[in-house]
C-alpha cells in the first residue's frame, strides 16, 4: 500500500526575504522562507518552516506546530539539516528515527544498516552510505537519504516519516483500516433530500437545486446543478 498518498502537504506562505536563528550553527541567518500544513492520516496535523540558506547550502525544515499529545508535543520546535551532497542537484540527510521510552520520552537513534530503515523510505527515498554521499567518513554517521533540492514537500514529508512515525501507537495500516471504517461509517448514515427548491444566482443567473444533507452527527445544506433531463 502507498501510504506517501495519504500524507497532505500543502505550502501556505512564502518569504523570499526572511531572518531566522540557526542553532547548530548559533547565529542568524537569511533566505527564503516557506511555511507548509501537513495533514498525516497516522500522527494528524503540522506546520512547517523550511529555510533555504543559500550561502551555506542548507535547507532546515522545523516544526513549528505538532499534533496534542506527550509524544508529538516533544517535537515542537526541532529541525532536520540538509545539505549537499556530492551528487549535483541532491541534498542529503542523516538517517536517525525517533523513539519513544516507557517513560514517553523522546529518544533519536541514529540507522546503522539499511533494515533498520522503515520501509516506506527505503521505497521512496535513494539511501546512500555517507561516505558515498559526502567523500567523507565522520563517526555516528552511516546512511543518508538524497532527495532533489526543489521538492521541498519531499523534504517536509521526510521529516514526518523519520521523526515522527515512530512515536505513533498505531501502525499506518491499523490507522488506514481504521479511517475507511470511519468513511463507510459516514457514508452509511449519510442521507441526501432533494428539497425541489431551484436557487437562481442574481449575478449570472445559474441555477443550482438545494439539497438537505444529514449524517448521524450533522446536518447541512448544499447546491449542486440541476440533472440534466
Amino acid at each position: 500500500m502507498e501510504f506517501l498518498n495519504y500524507i497532505k502537504v500543502r505550502k501556505v506562505e512564502t518569504r523570499f526575504d526572511d531572518v531566522w536563528y540557526d542553532i547548530s550553527l548559533r547565529q542568524l541567518r537569511s533566505g527564503e522562507v516557506s511555511f507548509f500544513v501537513v495533514d498525516d492520516f497516522l500522527t494528524g496535523k503540522w506546520l512547517f518552516k523550511l529555510s533555504k540558506d543559500k550561502e551555506n547550502r542548507r535547507i532546515m525544515v522545523k516544526a513549528l506546530k505538532c499534533p496534542g499529545g506527550i509524544r508529538f508535543s516533544q517535537l515542537e520546535g526541532r529541525s532536520m539539516v540538509f545539505q549537499d551532497s556530492l551528487i549535483d542537484g541532491l541534498i542529503y540527510d542523516v538517517i536517525s528515527l525517533t523513539t519513544i521510552d516507557e517513560n514517553d520520552r523522546l529518544r533519536r537513534n541514529i540507522v546503522t544498516s539499511i533494515e533498520e530503515v522503515p520501509i516506506i523510505i527505503r521505497e521512496n527515498y535513494e539511501i546512500k552510505s555517507y561516505e558515498e554521499a559526502t567523500g567523507k567518513k565522520a563517526p555516528g554517521k552511516h546512511l543518508v537519504t538524497l532527495s532533489k533540492r526543489e521538492n521541498e514537500k519531499h523534504l517536509v514529508t521526510l521529516f514526518v516519516l523519520e521523526r515522527a512515525w515512530g512515536l505513533s501507537k498505531f501502525s499506518p495500516e491499523e490507522k488506514v483500516k481504521e479511517n475507511e471504517q470511519k468513511s463507510l461509517k459516514i457514508k452509511a448514515t449519510k442521507k441526501e433530500v432533494h428539497t425541489g427548491k431551484i436557487l437562481s444566482c442574481p449575478i449570472c443567473g445559474k441555477k443550482h437545486q438545494l439539497i438537505h444533507v444529514e449524517t448521524e452527527k450533522t446536518v447541512k445544506h448544499i447546491l449542486r446543478k440541476p440533472r440534466l433531463q
